[in-house]
């Protein structure tokens, strides 16, 4: 389970974060594009744009759901 106290540099302020468990696999950026990418150096993901719509919502929990890590949270 992602831990908000951890959570990597480049997030925005909002519910969804990663957090230093990610292993950079991608995962979340293809499932939820909109929301997710990978940071400037290519070691974890970050969430750029928090949620705006359901749909969008929808992909972030599918991403949260699917992350191999755990390393997504969501603390709305």
């Amino acid at each position: 389970m992602a831990n908000k106290e951890k959570k990597v540099p480049g997030n925005v302020e909002g519910p969804y974060y990663v957090d230093e468990e990610c292993i950079g696999c991608g995962l979340c950026e293809s499932t939820a594009p909109d929301n997710f990418k990978m940071s400037d150096d290519g070691s974890t993901a970050v969430v750029y744009k928090q949620p705006a719509n359901e749909s969008e919502k929808a992909a972030c929990n599918e991403a949260l759901k699917d992350c191999p890590s755990e390393a997504i949270g969501d603390n709305g």
